[in-house]
């Protein structure tokens, strides 16, 4: 063949290559167009039932999600009815919401399925019933108590509802779970189909390129060449494959040896990867693990993470060091640090996720550890504030026990004060929440315990004791506790200088609650309270010091105050005393020894006797005032009813008529006691106490009004009880509507000379009712204020048996006639006294002085005359009575020496009564007095010898 045809056959050739080319090309593409469609109709399907799938699967989980809201809403509904603890409402309430939430995603869901809506409608009415019972139960504990709420829980509504959902959800479940096996079924089926058209496709593929490869191998000899090439760089790439896996089984041995745990999820979140770290962080195996999702390590509670965290991987957003909690295949939290980085292909596209995470427990133990700590220093640091602003023991003890209460917490504190001599606690204070459970074990405020050889020894030793379960101690307190629920305590000491005075006393009602630092805690504030109570009892016994002090000062000052102005009015009483002595000795003579006088006469002397009475008693109350009852004051039995109508009766002149001729009108109201018992005392002092009282009254009302006089019957401390036998009083009250007086005044108007009436006023009124209620031991109270009237409440102690005093003689005194030797320096009394003797019948001897009285004693007893009787006074300048009393006694021991003198019941008062003197009398002289003088002292004569 030429040369040419050698050309055209290879020509021809190529084109017919070409035409296979070509041809095989089509067919190739068509067979591929077919499988394609095939594939993609087998794709489609195995999508669409994968979904169904995934779909079942988040029905389930949302049935669990809804079943477990009900759940949750019931634990924190039984934990606020127990513990009344508000923070557990927080958990039911967002459980309630949850239930709605899960509710409506789940009805969205299952919209294609009329039977499991049905069911769904079931559960929804069932589950909104539950929320209303609880709902009724927390708002029962929150307004009628534990008790009321407890009592609906018993019933078991809440338990058949809760029956009730689970049952509907378990139904649901199973409907879902055969509706699960049914497309995982069809999925399976559709996966098989697509993958034996792919297979076969792929067989038609390889038939294809097998052809054309054995069409195209004489034209391609270059690309054996190439494939040559091909195959040193595979063998290059292998190479390099080889070094790659061998780094990559180093990474996965670190991984799988890591103590992290590090797990691969999808995008959807199902886990594909689970390291060593995984299963000993977690609990699961990889088995166990790989193919769940990983909601699997996720707690109910924190469900919503796990939207938000697959959202940022889809967005290809990484998440660093994120701190939360994971739920171990146990059921316990475990605190972890997460991070996670989204994992992309080489195309850049998210294929699912990296989560590493770290175990954070040891560390959040310690945060917490330190967290507590500081939150017990800052709480006994509020303590301490707290009760530092306090004095006394009772708020110290109620505000720490308000604190423990709330901030620690407990469920029952109380503080108990130590008693060793009887070796027994008495409760003092009891918290305020602590109130119900005291009354139901009897620890409430001053209950007794007994200390016998259990806890409280050790505690009253000085040391903390911490029983974990007191249910397995078999001692009466812990019993006792036992009873109203309570499962652990502490008993920690009160010392204050190594001595226990006191117990705080704190429970719970869960056993072994207390941790060491609650406990080392409790111990540090029982030292702050015993020394706050310390410092408050100090405190409070330095303030009864001072206040004793002042008190003692302030009776001292008046004492000395009284003491100094009753020695002058001593001095004055003396003198007046020796003034009105012959006026008293002249009318009493004229009254007995004229019966010729002219009835006016008479009526003048009688006036003048009675008028030198009132200056005598004037006189002899000027020192009353300021000393205690005379020994020989005569007390006899007195009627305070009869003794106060006696009063009103003699004082009407002055409440009654000169009140009318001023305009106005004082009213008098009586309000006296039925049956008021006697009281010993001096009347004449009563009546002229009541007068005085009565006066002032009259004197502070200038526009008029009522005045009330009562009288009753009081105890100690001022009750009312006329039937107590003991420390009982009779009380008289002058009541008045006047103008009052002010703080200052009321301080001031028992003060001699003390008076706010000015020249109307002497201010010896109000002093000498302070004598009389002194000298009967009595009691004085004043209650007045400004505008508003004054009360005058005097106390009269009752005997247990009132006695009689000695009632006066009526008879006449006869004195047989003597010489008598009167010694004095006033000459008006020397006469008086001899004219009064003189009519008598006595021989009467006057002298001027007491040096001249010693004189005529010695020269009459020289001459064998001796005087029998001598009358002295006491007060003679140079010479006094004390030394004229001497000089008779010591001449002449059987002579009667009397003393006259204007201090004679200061004397007696004193016990101050001269050692040769056999009789006191007390100017002005009484003839009747000195009679009966005379006669006494002769019968002790005659009787000696």
């Amino acid at each position: 063949m030429s040369d040419g045809a050698e050309r055209e056959i290879p020509a021809t050739l190529l084109r017919s290559t070409e035409r296979k080319i070509w041809l095989g090309f089509f067919f190739a593409l068509a067979c591929l167009g077919v499988v394609a469609l095939v594939s993609y109709d087998s794709v489609r399907r195995l999508n669409q039932n994968a979904a169904w799938v995934a779909h079942t699967h988040e029905v389930l989980i949302r049935l669990e999600l809804l079943l477990a809201a009900a759940t949750d809403s019931e634990t924190a509904e039984r934990g606020y009815v127990i513990t009344g603890d508000e923070g557990y409402l927080e958990p039911y309430r967002k459980s309630a919401q949850l239930v709605g939430t899960d509710g409506e995603l789940l009805r969205r869901l299952i919209v294609d399925n009329p039977a499991q809506q049905h069911r769904l409608d079931t559960v929804t009415a069932l589950a909104r019933e539950r929320l209303e019972n609880l709902r009724y139960v927390v708002e029962l504990r929150r307004t009628q108590g534990f008790e009321a709420a407890r009592n609906e829980v018993l019933t078991g509504t809440g338990k058949r509802f809760h029956d009730q959902i689970r049952s509907v959800i378990d139904e649901m479940e199973s409907a879902e779970t055969a509706l699960l096996a049914e497309r995982e079924r069809s999925r399976n089926e559709s996966s098989i189909q697509a993958k034996a058209i792919i297979l076969a496709s792929a067989l038609v593929a390889c038939a294809i390129v097998a052809l054309a490869l054995l069409a195209l191998r004489r034209d391609f000899a270059g690309r054996m060449r190439a494939e040559r090439a091909l195959q040193g760089a595979n063998e290059h790439l292998e190479l390099r494959v080889e070094q790659r896996t061998a780094e990559l089984a180093r990474l996965a041995a670190i991984i799988e040896f890591s103590d992290d745990a590090v797990i691969g999820a999808d995008p959807g979140g199902i886990i594909t990867s689970w390291n060593g770290g995984a299963t000993r962080l977690f609990g699961y195996l990889e088995a166990e693990a790989v193919g769940k999702p990983t909601t699997l390590i996720i707690p109910p509670e924190r469900s919503a993470e796990e939207p938000a965290i697959l959202a940022r991987i889809a967005r290809g957003e990484a998440t660093e060091h994120f701190e939360t909690v994971r739920v171990g295949k146990d059921g316990q939290p475990i605190d972890v640090s997460v991070t996670i980085s989204p994992i992309r292909d080489s195309h850049g596209a998210i294929v699912g996720a990296s989560k590493i995470a770290r175990d954070i427990s040891d560390r959040r133990l310690a945060e917490r550890k330190v967290q507590a700590q500081l939150a017990r220093l800052s709480l006994l640091q509020q303590i301490t504030r707290a009760i530092g602003e306090r004095q006394d023991t009772q708020s110290i003890f109620q505000v720490v026990i308000r604190t423990l209460e709330d901030e620690l917490p407990l469920d029952f504190c109380c503080i108990c004060l130590y008693e060793p001599a009887e070796n027994g606690l008495t409760v003092s204070s009891v918290g305020r929440r602590s109130e119900s459970l005291a009354i139901e074990i009897a620890m409430t405020a001053q209950a007794r315990i007994a200390i016998d050889e259990n806890g409280l020894s050790q505690c009253v030793r000085g040391r903390l004791v911490y029983e974990p379960d007191i249910g397995e101690v078999p001692f009466p307190f812990p019993r006792r506790l036992a009873k109203g629920g309570l499962k652990a305590m502490v008993a920690a000491p009160l010392l204050v200088e190594s001595k226990v005075f006191g117990v705080l006393i704190a429970a719970r009602q869960q056993p072994r609650s207390f941790s060491s630092g609650e406990c080392e805690f409790l111990k540090q504030s029982s030292e702050h309270v015993a020394l706050a109570a310390h410092q408050a009892q100090l405190y409070s016994a330095l303030q009864q010091a001072y206040d004793d002090l002042r008190l003692t000062q302030k009776a001292v000052l008046q004492q000395e105050r009284l003491l100094a102005l009753g020695q002058m009015a001593s001095g004055i009483a003396h003198d007046i005393n020796n003034a009105i002595s012959p006026m008293s000795l002249y009318a009493e003579t004229l009254l007995e020894q004229e019966p010729d006088l002219s009835p006016r006469a008479r009526s003048h002397l009688e006036t003048i006797l009675r008028a030198v009475g009132d200056v005598a008693q004037t006189v002899s109350r000027m020192r009353e005032f300021y000393r205690q009852r005379e020994p020989q004051m005569t007390l006899r039995a007195v009627d305070m009813n009869n003794l106060a109508q006696q009063v009103v009766d003699l004082t009407r002149a002055r409440w009654s008529d000169m009140a009318q001729r001023r305009g106005i009108v004082i009213e008098m109201r009586t309000d006296f006691a039925q049956g008021l018992p006697q009281i010993m005392g001096a009347d004449n002092e009563i009546r002229e106490a009541l007068t005085n009282l009565i006066f002032n009254a009259v004197d502070a009302m200038p526009g008029g009004g009522p005045l009330t006089l009562r009288t009753s019957v009081v105890q100690d401390g001022g009750t009312d009880l006329a039937d107590s036998e003991a420390r009982r009083y009779v009380c008289l009250e002058v009541i008045d509507s006047g103008v009052g007086m002010d703080e200052e005044t009321r301080r001031k108007c028992l003060e001699p000379f003390f008076t706010t009436k000015g020249e109307r006023g002497t201010g010896l009124g109000l002093a000498m009712v302070y004598g009389t209620v002194q000298r009967h031991s009595a009691e004085i109270e004043i209650e007045s204020a400004v505008g508003k009237g004054t009360t005058m409440r005097l106390r009269f102690p009752i005997p247990p048996t009132p006695t009689a005093g000695d009632a006066p003689s009526g008879s006449p005194v006869v004195v047989p006639p003597m010489r008598i030797l009167i010694v004095d320096d006033d000459p008006l009394v020397l006469k008086s006294l001899v004219d009064t003797l003189q009519a008598d019948g006595h021989t009467v001897t006057s002298m001027d002085g007491g040096q001249a009285g010693i004189d005529a004693f010695l020269a009459s007893h020289r001459a064998g005359n001796t005087f029998p009787v001598v009358i002295t006074d006491l007060g003679m300048p140079y010479v006094d009575g004390r030394k004229v009393a001497s000089a008779v006694k010591t001449t002449a021991p059987d002579t009667i020496v009397l003393l006259l003198t204007g201090w004679g019941h200061r004397l007696s008062a004193e016990g101050d009564v001269p050692p040769h003197v056999d009789r006191v009398l007390s100017k002005p002289a009484r003839l009747r007095e000195l009679r009966e003088a005379l006669a006494r002292s002769w019968e002790s004569r005659s009787t000696l010898t």
